[in-house]
């Protein structure tokens, strides 16, 4: 069994954002050289997400809209976490609602998805670089 990984860095300079990493995924496994396996995507950061979905504009403000009312940012002072002198336990609540990582089927040398699903890099307390791991195992 063939092992790979890597990290991407990313540097949002707003507060949350929606990336599509799609082909950044599937560059690495063209590298991997891993025809048939599975794909680990996930965040290394504690406010930052992976997660597969549409890559539609209304989806993603929908997802930022419905996210902001269950974990507003304002004001900073209802949260506990923030007692510490941060601003950000928001986005630690957003990233447990949209989750760690996804695990991707590698098929015939190709992300296994179903119809008009993309990855993604979630956002959600930014202006600062952060990293996803891809880590592909498989033959």
């Amino acid at each position: 069994m063939k092992s790979y990984r890597k990290e991407l860095w990313f540097d949002v300079p707003s507060r949350c954002a929606f990336v599509n990493i799609t082909s950044q995924v599937r560059k690495c496994l063209l590298e991997s050289g891993i025809k048939e396996g599975l794909a680990l995507v996930n965040a290394m950061h504690i406010t930052a997400s992976v997660f597969i979905n549409d890559d539609e504009r209304g989806l993603h403000h929908d997802y930022e809209t419905w996210l902001e009312e269950l974990a507003p940012h304002e004001p900073v002072g209802q949260y506990r976490h923030n007692d510490t002198g941060e601003d950000n336990a928001d986005a630690h609540l957003k990233r447990q609602v949209m989750g760690r990582d996804v695990v991707v089927a590698v098929t015939e040398g190709k992300l296994d998805f179903g119809p008009w699903e993309q990855i993604f890099y979630g956002e959600f307390d930014g202006r600062r670089k952060k990293r996803v791991l891809v880590k592909i195992i498989g033959e």
